[in-house]
């Protein structure tokens, strides 16, 4: 099945259960779900990503690293 055709299929369904809060609730939880799952799978960011992502959170902290190991501590704490 194509991109076209899934993303065509979930709005299809979609639209079937659009009149029943219940079940949309249920749909976005679901949803939220699979995007943490996506957002925590860091195999899937690219190198560049990664760095992006680890300079980000640096900035926020206003935290500086004097060692590798410091570093990889604060990453594996996020």
């Amino acid at each position: 099945m194509t991109t076209t055709q899934l993303n065509a299929e979930v709005l299809r369904n979609m639209s079937i259960i659009a009149e029943d809060e219940n079940l949309l609730r249920r749909a976005a939880k679901y949803l939220r779900k699979l995007v943490a799952e996506k957002e925590a799978d860091s195999a899937e960011l690219t190198e560049e990503e990664f760095f992006a992502r680890v300079e980000r959170a640096r900035e926020q902290s206003g935290k500086q690293f004097d060692s590798i190991e410091h570093l990889d501590q604060y990453i594996r704490s996020l």
